[in-house]
This record gives structure tokens, sequence and C-alpha cells, in this order.
């Protein structure tokens, strides 16, 4: 029996890190393969528009759950002071799913940065995943109680040091920001369809005992 599609909403306030800040940590997929433990490989596909693009991002599961990726349709919008992401699993037929992990699905993913006064903000977190699978019940807890709290922990830090990360990072390319820097090859909308989870295969997890898995600090 499948684990039902939970909602997980979080939230942490990031003293010392101002919203902007934040807003390019979210973005900038070259520094978070320095602080995302997680991450296997991410990268940008193409973009749709000056505020949407498409995106691959595979992630390193517990051992020995098999590891999962993504191909999502992510849109941003500043909102003054404030910042949103949103993102949503979509299929494109130069990237179909891969024999070396789960093809997963997200359902809806946001950010919503909300300013507190120049020098601060707090980070709204909102998901629904579908991991195409059915999961120990033991792994859902654990990924709601551990994983997801640890990792809204990690780009807080992570926000604390990338404006001195990104002043030896060409401090002034941010596409996100400025759509005349962004080269990516244009996609049309045509060229992609809504990732329906029930297309994709779905994996028996379900016998895996907790005693054979461990969840590191890193990948928590």
């Amino acid at each position: 029996m499948r684990s039902p599609l939970h909602e997980r909403r979080l939230r942490i306030a990031c003293k010392d890190v101002p919203a902007a800040t934040l807003y390019d940590v979210l973005h900038d997929t070259h520094y978070r393969k320095k602080w995302d433990s997680n991450v296997i490989e991410t990268y940008d596909i193409g973009r749709l528009t000056a505020n949407a693009d498409v995106g691959y991002y595979a992630w390193k599961c517990p051992s020995p759950l098999k590891n999962r990726d993504f191909v999502t349709l992510r849109s941003w919008l500043p909102l003054g002071n404030d910042y949103m992401i949103i993102n949503y699993s979509v299929k494109h037929p130069k990237y179909p799913p891969r024999k070396d992990f789960v093809r997963a699905v997200s359902l809806q993913t946001g950010y919503l940065v909300r300013a507190n006064g120049p020098h601060g903000c707090t980070l709204y977190y909102l998901t629904q995943v579908d991991p195409r699978g059915s999961l120990p019940k033991w792994v859902v807890n654990k990924v709601s109680q551990f994983v997801a709290p640890k990792a809204m922990k990690k780009i807080y830090k992570a926000g604390l040091k990338y404006r001195e990360w990104k002043q030896k990072h060409e401090p002034g390319f941010k596409p996100w920001v400025y759509p005349e820097q962004n080269m990516l090859p244009s996609i049309s909308l045509a060229e992609l369809s809504l990732q329906h989870a029930d297309s994709l295969e779905n994996i028996d997890e379900s016998g895996l005992a907790e005693d054979r898995t461990h969840i590191s600090d890193d990948e928590a």
C-alpha cells in the first residue's frame, strides 16, 4: 500500500540574511552543489520566459532506498521586498526517466521569502511530492520529523555564507535577477507536458527495515 501524499509546511526565521540574499541562494544551482550534501546532480535545462525555466535535480536517498530525480518547471516572482518561487514536475522529451534513478513527482513545491527589515527574513516552504514508491511508514516519519527541518536549517546557513562565496564566483552573474544574462536555450511550452505520477514506474520499497537504513547528518 502506498504512503499518503502529505503536504509539508515549514518556516524558519533567518536572522542576518536579507531576503534578496536568500532568494539568490534558492536560485543559484552552482552554489547549491556546495551546500546541499543531498544533491547528486542539478542543472538548468532551458528557459520558457524571463521568469520561468525547466531544470533537473537528482537527490541522494538514504541507503538502501533508490535515489530519486525530478524534472521541474520553475517560476519566480519578486514581490517588492518579498520573493516567491514555485515548481512542479513536467515531462521533457529529451530528459526521460533514467535507469539509475526513480523519477519522482513534485505536485507542488514553493518558497516564499518575506523580508524582516533590511537584514533578515523568514523562509516559508510548502511541498507535496510523490516519491513514486511504497515507502515504509518510518521513512515518511523521518523525512517529516528530521530531514525537512534540517534542510531548512541548511538553507539558512547557506544564506549566511553566500555573499562571501559569490564575491569569488561571478559576483555580477544573476540571471534570475537580470534576464539578459540568461543564455539557456529557449523551450516552447508545447515541448512540455504535465508529469502524471501514475505514468511512472512504482517502486515497492515498503519491506525495507529501519535497521538496514542509516540517515547520516549529511543526508539529513
